[in-house]
């Protein structure tokens, strides 16, 4: 089988979306499988790496890092090029004219949906804005253009549930336990460690965890948090860190996977204060490393605590607060076993074998 994966706004700082297509990727071409991607860069480029060919189209840069193909012409070329038996979508906007190509010319398209539009957007729009009419419209749309929808989280699958598409899979991701696994055990003593991981956007809500160790000290606890992770918030969070003689370091965007791994296994409790996750790849990996998580219990991270592994609450400062204290009562090998054994159940081996069925036009065994 030929497989073509599309995807806009990939790059090296682009985090669970790059980490999920590659590992995928991957994931098809040890299974025998001939894989492509193609995705925006500055220019037309070929090249092929140890996964299959890989091909850039021209993109606009619509932030530091990140390009969106604008014009879908190249890409429909390549495709013609490359010849797939099934195409995989990882966009919900301009690449979505790729559905309508593939069943011109008798090709299965998959649409692997990262996010769910409605909280998105609801995080970007000023006061209430009815948005679920317009948002159902697009995905019912999608639904009926594609063979098939691919969410991560029954959070991200509630969206077009609600509009009856037919074809819908659920697919959690994986993590890479190898990479992520525990460190050497903590001495006692000295702060409490806190890490977020993710990107410094608004609805990232990077802001709480600086309001939780600001919380955390009020009540007299010594604690201090690492930053993984780069983004338009940064400046406002450095001037935030320091006007509230916070003690935050700032690492931005790290590239290494072991760096991070590194860092997630250091800790002691991993926040996770987005409330519009679709999935929650950073709170697998923060599990994969033996840490617990806190995480708001609105969006799709919730769905991977597990009790003693973390607890999913209010994303407010003092809710986080509570989160943080009532893990750190447990000792810490518990906790950070019960991390360890739930991230065990979320193997890339298994991502991989349930889109594979999707991309064969199977049902995927949950």
């Amino acid at each position: 089988m030929r497989v073509v994966q599309l995807a806009n706004l990939y790059s090296p700082v682009s985090g669970g979306l790059r980490t999920a297509v590659d590992r995928l990727g991957a994931g098809y071409a040890a299974a025998g499988h001939d894989r492509a991607l193609v995705v925006p860069g500055r220019a037309h480029t070929r090249r092929e790496d140890e996964n299959g060919v890989v091909v850039t189209v021209p993109g606009a840069s619509v932030a530091p890092g990140y390009r969106i193909v604008l014009n879908p012409r190249p890409v429909l070329r390549a495709l013609a090029r490359l010849r797939p038996d099934v195409v995989e979508v990882s966009d919900k906007a301009s690449l979505t004219v790729v559905a309508r190509w593939a069943r011109r010319n008798g090709v299965r398209s998959v649409l692997f949906s990262h996010e769910r539009l409605d909280a998105i957007l609801a995080s970007r729009t000023p006061g209430p804005v009815p948005l679920a009419p317009l948002t159902d419209r697009w995905n019912r749309r999608l639904a009926a253009s594609f063979d098939a929808v691919v969410t991560t989280s029954a959070f991200a699958e509630d969206e077009f549930a609600r509009v009856g598409a037919p074809r819908l899979h659920r697919v959690p991701l994986g993590v890479d336990l190898d990479t992520f696994r525990p460190g050497a055990a903590r001495p006692d003593g000295g702060p409490v460690r806190l890490l977020h991981l993710g990107r410094l956007s608004r609805e990232k809500r990077p802001g709480l965890a600086l309001a939780t160790v600001a919380e955390l000290r009020r009540r007299g606890m010594a604690v201090e948090l690492d930053v993984v992770g780069g983004g338009p918030l940064a400046p406002a969070l450095r001037a935030l860190a320091e006007r509230g003689d916070l003690p935050v370091r700032f690492h931005g965007h790290v590239a290494n996977r072991a760096d991070v791994a590194r860092l997630l296994a250091a800790a002691d409790v991993a926040l996770a204060p987005c409330p519009v996750e679709s999935f929650g790849l950073a709170v697998l990996e923060a599990l994969a490393c033996g840490t617990p998580v806190v995480a708001a219990d609105r969006g799709a991270a919730r769905e991977l605590v597990a009790p003693g592994a973390g607890v999913a609450v209010p994303a407010v400062p003092g809710r986080f607060a509570d989160g943080v204290q009532d893990l750190l009562r447990r000792p810490a090998s518990e906790r950070r076993a019960a991390a360890r054994a739930r991230a065990e159940e979320f193997p890339w081996t298994a991502a991989i074998a349930r889109m594979l069925a999707v991309l064969e036009g199977h049902q995927p065994q949950l």
